[in-house]
């Protein structure tokens, strides 16, 4: 079992920078890719940014520029720094670990979110 605890959110001012940890624990997993999503009130659920476990990176079109995902894999956590924030990114933002299981077969797990309001 993965255990994932997000940290980082909070209330920002249009213009202004948050930085979202996420941190996986537990014992015997292999973490591959890892993610960032986000729900807006009434939306649903989109991806931000994901990161391979080889560094590749993806971002929503909506964030390039202004949103950098990286990843400490000795710390088994992943973060995402979010510059040059705009009301329209107030969500809850939630991290997400895809865990080998198997040479075929993976699972994932999802953080518990942490909210982000981004005041005009």
């Amino acid at each position: 079992q993965v255990q994932l605890v997000e940290s980082g959110g909070g209330l920002v001012q249009a213009g202004g920078s948050l930085r979202l940890s996420c941190v996986a624990s537990g014992s015997g997993f292999s973490i591959d890719d890892m993610g960032w999503y986000r729900q807006a009130p009434g939306k649903q659920r989109e991806l931000v940014a994901a990161i391979t476990n080889d560094g590749s990176t993806n971002y929503a079109d909506s964030v390039k520029g202004r949103f950098t995902i990286s990843r400490d894999n000795a710390k088994n956590t992943v973060y995402l720094q979010m510059n040059m924030l705009k009301p329209v990114d107030t969500a809850v933002y939630y991290c997400k670990v895809v865990v080998l299981i198997t040479s075929a077969l993976s699972s994932y797990y999802w953080g518990q979110g942490t909210q982000v309001t981004v005041s005009s």
